[in-house]
């Protein structure tokens, strides 16, 4: 129901907002100030539960298909430079993720983790040209026997202060599953080779492990 990267944050919110209900409910004498400050507390407790869920999926695995590894919203089609891995043009795809989209990073493909590299960097907002090259930022490589080498970058945001990676190089990259967790707002990219199929267009809401953002 709730992602382990969330388990500390979810148990410190909630002793904070049962100390601040207890407080208002003993010292404060204003009914209204009382109430307020308990319905305050409870619906931040309300948004850090919702931020940490993680819903239960189950993806089709499919080596013809990329799936959405995040959900969140298409924000970037294009052909583009990738300088880091592949230093040659490849399609991306982008999907931006709001404080209210599940924060899950699932992988888009099977096959194996040839890459995996962490890049500290600034927290510019995440929709920024330059938050793919100059943020917080991890870039993962999976080798698929239909599509080669697929990479993507989790991409820290404005909000967005730890980047959980579980991918190591010469990991097996299950399809859907479990690949990491950014807090608190960010972006994916995704780079494919030149001449994939796109399925998803700008502006489209998709959800991770789910939708089929791809295919051969």
């Amino acid at each position: 129901m709730f992602h382990k990267e969330g388990f500390k944050i979810i148990l410190v919110t909630l002793f904070i907002v049962i100390g601040v209900s207890l407080i208002a409910h003993y010292f404060v004498d204003i009914l209204w100030l009382k109430k307020l400050i308990q319905i305050v507390a409870f619906l931040f407790l309300i948004a850090i539960l919702q931020f940490f869920r993680n819903p239960k999926r189950i993806t089709p695995k499919n080596d013809q298909h990329i799936i959405a590894p995040v959900d969140g919203k298409v924000v970037v089609i294009e052909e583009v430079f990738e300088k880091e891995y592949f230093k040659d043009k490849r399609l991306q795809v982008s999907i931006f993720m709001s404080p209210v989209n599940v924060h899950v990073t699932r992988y888009a493909l099977g096959g194996k983790v040839t890459y995996s590299e962490y890049h500290p960097g600034k927290y510019l907002v995440a929709w920024h040209p330059k938050a793919s090259e100059e943020n917080e930022r991890t870039t993962i490589v999976v080798d698929n026997p239909v599509f080669g080498e697929v990479l993507y970058r989790q991409i820290a945001g404005a909000l967005a202060k730890r980047i959980v990676n579980y991918a190591k190089v010469g990991d097996t990259a299950v399809q859907g599953e479990d690949a990491g967790f950014i807090k608190f707002g960010s972006r994916v990219d995704v780079y494919l080779p030149l001449g994939t199929k796109i399925n998803v267009q700008l502006n489209q809401t998709v959800k991770g492990g789910i939708d089929v953002i791809a295919e051969k």
